[in-house]
């Protein structure tokens, strides 16, 4: 009999975001049979994939209910500058109907409750839903943030009030690109929850571009997460030791590590394009172990047409086995990546034909079956803090070439703090000089046929995140003691 209800709400549209909420949610409610989850769902309706993800999820998991809230006006041009400013006004105009969810849930009717005794035991906000923390302080619910990205980063949003003075008083404006720049070149920054001084060029886009709303919502939820009672997320203490460590140090709520939260089936299960993913695994199936570079920058990564020439030629170059996803740049803000329809007009005449004698170009793929194949020996990634756990967790090589978000912290925690991955470029971002095909294929080479420190660097942390989820294991016992607060607190 379940007894205790979870309320998940995660950022919109985005399954970087909803794909460790669901898989967490199954994660607690699969450890102890006594709770189950509601996953409040804003829906937009130009998000086939995630919305074949969730119907997918709800056919899977009996324990786990999908609530789609009603829909809203959306924010006005006017309000925001930024496609995360229009996400957050978007999530916080529903604030009214997850009350309504919340309130009902806490008030049965009387057939309700005789048929039905579960108690709602918290509401999980993720990074940029912290508006609804006001919702579950009204109401009397406890309620915690779950933080898909790494604790080094968790730690540096702490840290971003304190920063904001510093940037103020030591940057200024690039005209150029319009980022923050010290104004003493040699600078860095001294992050807690990093071991290394940072070089200002790796902190995300949206801090360093101040004209844009972005920072400011950045600073928004920041504030906010020590209001929460708890924050939980998909790490494990061996991979971030020094950054964990910094998280409980008593100025902030408890910490619970419960990772690593990854989602081995991937959309083998729900993506329409089923056959041509089989036939990438059947591809694959042929190459002899660890031959083959996986290229792959994200369900929202993409590159300019002038980098995806020199990659191609860089491939060429190389003479390694590849697969290679390639997504099209958005053509709006609030746009998806797309699908280009022909290869051979944005490369070099005849090369596509030279490179699928050597590797496979496609579209969106199931990145973890690809991952988990023997084949696969090294990933070119952008460095999303879910790529990189389904990377340690199969034991798989990264060359990093971070594009957005926190990705260039991630990459420099991997390549300078813990040994684990190549660098392409760490501070590679849109607009940045061109990774040319020589310096690509050099990355490349490294990755695949050096780097011994690296190799084994990764097979240790394989072992360790196994064992981190394991019975008895860090994050087994972080979950246990998440538990048990949920389970008295209400």
């Amino acid at each position: 009999m379940r007894q205790f209800e979870v309320i998940f709400i995660s950022f919109p549209g985005n399954l970087g975001n909803l794909v460790p909420t669901v898989q967490f949610a199954r994660h607690l409610t699969n450890r102890d049979p006594r709770f189950s989850a509601t996953i409040l769902m804003i829906d937009i309706c130009e998000r086939p994939l995630v919305n074949a993800y969730i119907h997918s999820c709800a056919a899977s998991s009996p324990h786990i209910n999908f609530h789609h809230l009603p829909p809203v006006d959306p924010p006005s041009p006017d309000q925001y500058q930024s496609s995360l400013g229009y996400f957050c006004l978007l999530v916080e105009k529903h604030r009214p109907h997850v009350k309504q969810v919340i309130t009902k849930l806490l008030n049965p009717t009387e057939l309700e409750s005789e048929s039905n005794s579960v108690r709602v035991a918290a509401l999980f906000v993720d990074m940029f839903c912290t508006s609804m923390i006001d919702v579950a302080r009204e109401l009397g619910v406890p309620c915690y943030l779950f933080f898909a990205s790494p604790a080094s980063f968790l730690r540096f949003m702490l840290h971003l009030p304190t920063l904001e003075a510093q940037l103020a008083t030591d940057y200024t404006l690039d005209p150029k690109t319009e980022l923050l720049v010290p104004k003493d070149p040699a600078a860095v920054l001294t992050i807690p929850g990093f071991t290394n001084a940072l070089p200002p060029s790796v902190l995300p886009t949206r801090v360093l571009k101040k004209k844009n709303d972005g920072y400011f919502w950045f600073l928004h939820h920041a504030g906010r997460y020590t209001e929460t009672d708890g924050l939980v997320v998909n790490t494990f203490r061996e991979l971030e030791q020094h950054a964990v460590d910094s998280l409980c140090n008593g100025e902030f709520p408890p910490v619970y590590p419960i990772g690593p939260i990854v989602d081995l089936a991937g959309p083998a299960q729900w993506h329409p394009d089923r056959a041509g993913h089989e036939s990438i695994i059947n591809w694959l199936d042929g190459q002899t172990p660890s031959s083959v570079v996986f290229l792959c920058f994200g369900s929202l990564g993409s590159l300019s047409v002038d980098q995806l020439r020199e990659i191609a030629t860089g491939l060429n170059r190389a003479q390694i086995r590849f697969i290679w996803s390639i997504r099209e740049p958005p053509k709006e803000t609030l746009d998806l990546p797309g699908e280009y329809k022909s290869l051979q007009e944005i490369l070099p005449d005849g090369l596509v034909d030279e490179l699928e004698g050597i590797g496979k170009i496609c579209g969106w793929v199931p990145q973890s079956k690809i991952l988990g194949h023997e084949a696969v020996g090294g990933f070119v990634s952008h460095c999303g803090w879910n790529s990189v756990l389904e990377s340690l967790w199969f034991g798989v090589r990264i060359a990093a070439w971070p594009l957005y978000a926190e990705q260039q912290m991630n990459a420099f925690q991997l390549v300078k703090e813990s040994k684990m991955a190549v660098e392409i470029r760490l501070e590679y971002r849109e607009g940045s000089d061109l990774v040319l095909a020589e310096e690509f294929e050099r990355g490349l080479k490294r990755l695949m046929k050096g780097d011994d420190e690296v190799r084994k660097n990764i097979k240790q942390t394989r072992e360790k995140s196994r064992m981190a989820i394991s019975e008895n294991g860090s994050s087994y016992r972080s979950l246990g003691l998440l538990i048990d607060k949920l389970a008295v607190n209400t």
